[in-house]
């Protein structure tokens, strides 16, 4: 069961663990209130995922990374050297907690193919040190992806970003806001233009407030109004993240960004799409195959706390939404960048 603690998190503190436990700062009440929630069990991380506790692909990756670990003490405390057997429903949890995000599954892999070569022991010790090898790589990650997307944005300008892919979306840092952090430093920035993100409102809530705490100026707009700011002229880059990269560069993020894009190309304007290579699925041809999680209606026809909508009323509520490839102007990683992508550029990046 899940209990608030006092330590109050910051930006970079999506995910932590401490004395044994893992601790998620609860982003379902920022900025109003910041508090991290303890798990001891992997069964309650995973509805930590699927309820919204932590979100950002980066973060779902390290978070069911560490899950994993917690399905491992309670597998071997439960049936000691046949552990192997007995993490599976817990890992099978994990998976089914989110749809969209592959890093979800490529963290679960990778810790899977850490619990393939050890033996009966307990294997608590191994796949913490697995897991806080993934949290630190997607860090290291993360500024390296910052320091190549800055690298690409002429100064000074206005930038729009979608959704939150800041520091509490990530092992820290940020993708997307991590770029803005390290362009705002070269001196790039005059201003972010966040979306509000309906109906989360993760734009409002954590990319206004992680923007705020580092000093970034910050205006926040309405879903609907990019195009008239785009039509003044002063925006240079749309950049914002991702949860799942296709082959073919193909890119799936937060509801919105497809028609973001669409309207960025009409302007003349960039889009830089900021992720890791753990995003990246080159199982998925292109964008088609990408799942796309409808969450509750519920979602949508209300809003903080309020119905807005009138009973009875039908409501679609798609989480992400594809972009297609030929929408985006550079995919940067931490392994480099590909301007204007196609399957041969994804290939080559992904070795």
């Amino acid at each position: 069961m899940e209990t608030a603690i006092p330590t109050t998190p910051t930006p970079d503190d999506a995910a932590l663990w401490h004395a044994g436990r893992l601790y998620l700062a609860d982003q379902r009440i920022l900025p109003e209130r910041a508090e991290f929630l303890v798990y001891e069990r992997a069964d309650a991380v995973a509805e930590a995922i699927r309820d919204m506790v932590v979100r950002g692909a980066p973060a779902i990756g390290v978070t069911a990374a560490y899950g994993v670990v917690l399905a491992a003490r309670a597998a071997f405390a439960a049936a000691g050297a046949g552990w192997k057997s007995a993490i599976e429903p817990d890992l099978e949890r994990l998976a089914a907690s989110r749809p969209t995000a592959v890093n979800l599954f490529w963290a679960i892999r990778r810790m899977r193919d850490r619990i393939a070569v050890l033996d009966a022991a307990d294997p608590e010790p191994a796949l913490l040190a697995e897991a806080r090898a993934i949290h630190e790589e997607d860090r290291a990650a993360n500024r390296r992806i910052g320091e190549l997307g800055a690298a690409l944005i002429e100064g000074p300008t206005d930038i729009i970003t979608h959704c939150n892919a800041g520091a509490i979306a990530t092992g820290g840092y940020g993708t997307a806001l991590g770029v803005v952090r390290s362009a705002f430093a070269a001196g790039k920035v005059r201003r972010v233009y966040a979306d509000e993100t309906r109906p989360w409102m993760q734009g409002a809530r954590l990319t206004a407030w992680e923007l705020m705490q580092d000093g970034i100026p910050v205006t926040l707009q309405a879903d609907g109004a990019a195009a008239s700011l785009m039509a003044m002229g002063s925006v240079g880059w749309v950049v914002v993240g991702s949860d799942r990269i296709a082959a073919n560069g193909d890119v799936a993020n937060k509801i919105g960004t497809y028609g973001l894009a669409v309207m960025a190309r009409y302007h003349g304007i960039k889009v830089m799409v900021a992720a890791p290579t753990s995003t990246v699925d080159m199982e998925l041809a292109s964008g088609a195959a990408i799942p796309i999680e409808e969450r509750d209606p519920e979602e949508l026809l209300g809003c903080g706390g309020r119905r807005i909508a009138p009973a009875g009323c039908a409501a679609r509520n798609p989480v992400f939404d594809v972009t297609p490839a030929a929408l985006v102007d550079a995919i940067v990683t931490e392994r480099g960048v590909v301007l204007a992508p196609t399957p041969e550029k994804m290939r080559e990046l992904m070795g």
